[in-house]
Protein backbone atom coordinates (compact mmCIF):
# COMPACT_ATOMS: atom_id res chain seq x y z
CA UNK A 1 0.00 0.00 0.00
CA UNK A 2 3.38 2.40 -0.25
CA UNK A 3 1.74 4.21 -2.89
CA UNK A 4 -0.49 6.28 -0.78
CA UNK A 5 1.56 6.38 1.87
CA UNK A 6 1.78 10.63 3.15
CA UNK A 7 -0.53 11.29 0.09
CA UNK A 8 -4.23 11.25 0.77
CA UNK A 9 -5.25 13.71 -1.33
CA UNK A 10 -4.57 16.26 1.58
CA UNK A 11 -6.62 14.46 3.59
CA UNK A 12 -6.09 12.74 7.47
CA UNK A 13 -7.10 9.80 9.42
CA UNK A 14 -8.92 10.59 12.43
CA UNK A 15 -8.84 8.80 15.50
CA UNK A 16 -11.66 8.58 18.06
CA UNK A 17 -10.43 6.64 21.48
CA UNK A 18 -11.40 7.58 25.36
CA UNK A 19 -8.11 6.03 26.04
CA UNK A 20 -5.42 8.77 25.31
CA UNK A 21 -2.70 6.25 24.93
CA UNK A 22 -4.23 4.41 22.27
CA UNK A 23 -4.43 7.64 20.54
CA UNK A 24 -1.09 9.01 21.04
CA UNK A 25 0.09 5.74 20.28
CA UNK A 26 -2.17 5.63 16.86
CA UNK A 27 -0.86 9.05 15.76
CA UNK A 28 2.17 8.32 15.97
CA UNK A 29 2.54 4.95 13.97
CA UNK A 30 0.96 6.84 11.11
CA UNK A 31 3.36 9.83 11.85
CA UNK A 32 5.91 7.29 10.68
CA UNK A 33 4.54 6.00 8.05
CA UNK A 34 4.20 9.67 6.60
CA UNK A 35 0.05 10.09 7.22
CA UNK A 36 -1.06 13.05 8.84
CA UNK A 37 -3.38 12.35 11.84
CA UNK A 38 -5.38 13.63 14.99
CA UNK A 39 -6.93 11.99 17.76
CA UNK A 40 -10.02 12.64 19.60
CA UNK A 41 -11.12 11.66 23.38
CA UNK A 42 -14.53 11.06 22.45
CA UNK A 43 -17.42 11.00 19.58
CA UNK A 44 -18.87 14.14 20.94
CA UNK A 45 -15.48 15.94 20.37
CA UNK A 46 -14.91 14.83 17.07
CA UNK A 47 -18.53 15.71 16.26
CA UNK A 48 -18.13 19.25 17.51
CA UNK A 49 -15.39 20.09 15.39
CA UNK A 50 -17.07 18.51 12.15
CA UNK A 51 -13.69 17.91 10.74
CA UNK A 52 -15.58 16.96 7.73
CA UNK A 53 -13.46 18.12 4.74
CA UNK A 54 -10.30 16.60 5.68
CA UNK A 55 -11.54 12.75 6.50
CA UNK A 56 -9.66 10.37 4.75
CA UNK A 57 -10.42 7.54 7.27
CA UNK A 58 -11.86 7.50 10.28
CA UNK A 59 -10.58 4.80 13.37
CA UNK A 60 -13.15 5.07 15.89
CA UNK A 61 -13.28 2.81 19.04
CA UNK A 62 -16.73 0.89 20.15
CA UNK A 63 -16.66 1.39 23.67
CA UNK A 64 -16.98 5.27 24.73
CA UNK A 65 -18.45 6.83 27.73
CA UNK A 66 -21.45 8.80 26.34
CA UNK A 67 -21.50 8.00 22.85
CA UNK A 68 -20.39 4.94 21.60
CA UNK A 69 -18.85 4.24 18.18
CA UNK A 70 -21.60 3.05 16.71
CA UNK A 71 -23.93 6.10 17.86
CA UNK A 72 -21.17 8.08 16.55
CA UNK A 73 -21.04 6.67 13.26
CA UNK A 74 -24.53 6.75 13.23
CA UNK A 75 -24.62 10.65 13.55
CA UNK A 76 -21.21 11.08 11.11
CA UNK A 77 -23.30 9.76 8.14
CA UNK A 78 -26.71 11.87 8.97
CA UNK A 79 -24.02 14.60 8.41
CA UNK A 80 -23.02 13.63 5.20
CA UNK A 81 -19.63 12.32 6.21
CA UNK A 82 -18.79 9.18 3.62
CA UNK A 83 -15.29 8.22 4.84
CA UNK A 84 -14.55 5.05 5.32
CA UNK A 85 -14.54 3.84 9.15
CA UNK A 86 -12.92 1.12 11.23
CA UNK A 87 -14.17 0.14 14.21
CA UNK A 88 -11.51 -1.22 17.13
CA UNK A 89 -13.13 -3.89 19.43
CA UNK A 90 -12.64 -5.76 21.86
CA UNK A 91 -13.65 -9.28 21.90
CA UNK A 92 -17.00 -9.26 23.32
CA UNK A 93 -17.53 -6.09 20.85
CA UNK A 94 -17.60 -8.05 17.91
CA UNK A 95 -21.31 -8.82 17.01
CA UNK A 96 -21.41 -5.03 17.61
CA UNK A 97 -18.19 -4.23 15.17
CA UNK A 98 -20.74 -6.96 12.36
CA UNK A 99 -23.61 -4.80 12.95
CA UNK A 100 -21.31 -1.90 11.82
CA UNK A 101 -20.28 -3.43 8.80
CA UNK A 102 -23.74 -4.05 7.48
CA UNK A 103 -24.54 -0.11 8.46
CA UNK A 104 -21.75 0.40 6.04
CA UNK A 105 -18.24 0.54 8.20
CA UNK A 106 -15.38 -0.34 5.83
CA UNK A 107 -13.42 -2.87 8.75
CA UNK A 108 -12.98 -3.59 11.94
CA UNK A 109 -10.19 -4.84 13.84
CA UNK A 110 -10.00 -6.66 17.73
CA UNK A 111 -7.75 -4.77 19.90
CA UNK A 112 -4.74 -5.90 20.82
CA UNK A 113 -4.19 -5.41 17.21
CA UNK A 114 -0.88 -5.36 15.05
CA UNK A 115 0.61 -2.27 14.12
CA UNK A 116 1.47 -2.39 10.57
CA UNK A 117 -2.04 -4.23 9.92
CA UNK A 118 -3.77 -1.29 10.89
CA UNK A 119 -1.99 1.28 9.23
CA UNK A 120 -2.29 -1.21 5.85
CA UNK A 121 -6.43 -1.68 6.62
CA UNK A 122 -6.91 2.36 6.66
CA UNK A 123 -4.64 2.98 3.79
CA UNK A 124 -6.92 0.25 2.00
CA UNK A 125 -9.70 1.45 3.36
CA UNK A 126 -8.44 5.18 1.47
CA UNK A 127 -7.86 4.03 -1.43
CA UNK A 128 -10.64 1.57 -2.14
CA UNK A 129 -13.10 4.94 -0.68
CA UNK A 130 -10.91 6.81 -3.51
CA UNK A 131 -11.80 4.63 -6.34
CA UNK A 132 -15.31 4.33 -5.55
CA UNK A 133 -15.74 7.98 -5.62
CA UNK A 134 -13.86 8.50 -8.87
CA UNK A 135 -16.37 5.67 -10.42
CA UNK A 136 -19.38 7.75 -8.72
CA UNK A 137 -18.06 11.16 -10.37
CA UNK A 138 -17.44 9.23 -13.61
CA UNK A 139 -21.17 7.60 -13.65
CA UNK A 140 -22.31 10.83 -12.77
CA UNK A 141 -20.58 12.56 -15.62
CA UNK A 142 -22.10 10.48 -18.23
CA UNK A 143 -25.50 10.66 -17.02
CA UNK A 144 -24.94 14.51 -17.34
CA UNK A 145 -23.95 13.48 -20.72
CA UNK A 146 -26.98 11.47 -21.82
CA UNK A 147 -28.92 13.67 -20.44
CA UNK A 148 -27.96 16.72 -23.11
CA UNK A 149 -29.21 14.07 -26.18
CA UNK A 150 -32.18 14.70 -27.72
CA UNK A 151 -35.17 12.33 -28.42
CA UNK A 152 -34.13 11.90 -31.82
CA UNK A 153 -30.46 11.58 -30.79
CA UNK A 154 -30.87 9.60 -28.30
CA UNK A 155 -32.89 7.54 -30.82
CA UNK A 156 -29.99 7.37 -32.89
CA UNK A 157 -27.45 6.16 -30.23
CA UNK A 158 -29.40 3.24 -29.41
CA UNK A 159 -29.48 2.16 -33.09
CA UNK A 160 -25.76 3.02 -33.47
CA UNK A 161 -25.11 0.72 -30.87
CA UNK A 162 -26.88 -2.23 -32.64
CA UNK A 163 -23.83 -1.99 -35.55
CA UNK A 164 -26.62 -0.58 -37.90
CA UNK A 165 -25.02 1.80 -40.78
CA UNK A 166 -26.49 5.17 -41.47
CA UNK A 167 -28.24 4.23 -44.37
CA UNK A 168 -29.74 1.94 -41.85
CA UNK A 169 -30.54 4.03 -39.56
CA UNK A 170 -32.25 6.14 -42.01
CA UNK A 171 -34.30 3.34 -42.95
CA UNK A 172 -35.51 2.87 -39.96
CA UNK A 173 -36.42 6.16 -38.75
CA UNK A 174 -37.69 7.58 -41.78
CA UNK A 175 -35.32 10.28 -42.26
CA UNK A 176 -32.27 10.93 -44.50
CA UNK A 177 -28.95 9.69 -44.32
CA UNK A 178 -27.42 13.48 -43.98
CA UNK A 179 -30.04 13.77 -41.23
CA UNK A 180 -28.37 10.79 -39.69
CA UNK A 181 -24.77 12.03 -39.82
CA UNK A 182 -25.80 15.03 -38.61
CA UNK A 183 -27.31 13.47 -35.47
CA UNK A 184 -24.91 10.84 -35.65
CA UNK A 185 -22.04 13.75 -35.18
CA UNK A 186 -23.67 15.25 -32.44
CA UNK A 187 -24.01 11.92 -30.07
CA UNK A 188 -20.44 11.11 -30.50
CA UNK A 189 -19.98 15.18 -29.69
CA UNK A 190 -21.45 14.95 -26.93
CA UNK A 191 -20.91 11.76 -25.10
CA UNK A 192 -17.37 12.67 -25.84
CA UNK A 193 -16.70 9.61 -27.78
CA UNK A 194 -15.03 9.88 -31.57
CA UNK A 195 -17.01 6.65 -32.40
CA UNK A 196 -19.57 4.42 -31.93
CA UNK A 197 -17.23 1.17 -30.50
CA UNK A 198 -15.94 3.76 -27.83
CA UNK A 199 -19.34 4.79 -27.17
CA UNK A 200 -20.16 1.04 -26.80
CA UNK A 201 -17.26 0.71 -24.62
CA UNK A 202 -18.17 3.51 -22.08
CA UNK A 203 -21.31 2.54 -21.90
CA UNK A 204 -20.76 -1.11 -21.17
CA UNK A 205 -18.34 -0.50 -18.31
CA UNK A 206 -21.32 1.55 -16.92
CA UNK A 207 -23.83 -0.45 -17.11
CA UNK A 208 -21.66 -3.13 -15.87
CA UNK A 209 -20.76 -1.00 -12.72
CA UNK A 210 -22.49 -1.16 -9.62
CA UNK A 211 -24.59 1.40 -8.52
CA UNK A 212 -23.72 4.99 -7.35
CA UNK A 213 -24.48 5.83 -4.24
CA UNK A 214 -27.01 8.13 -3.72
Amino acid sequence: MGGIEGNIAGGMIHIVDDEEAIRDALCFLFTSRGVDSRGWPSGAAFLAAQPLADCACIILDVRMPDLSGPETFQRLRALGNTAPVIFLTGHADVPVAVQALKAGAYDFLEKPFNDNQIVDLALSAIQTHHAAEAEAASRRDLAARRATLSAREDEVMALMLTGAMNKQIAAAMAISIRTVEVHRGRVLSKMGVRNAVELAAMLAADEGAPPAAD
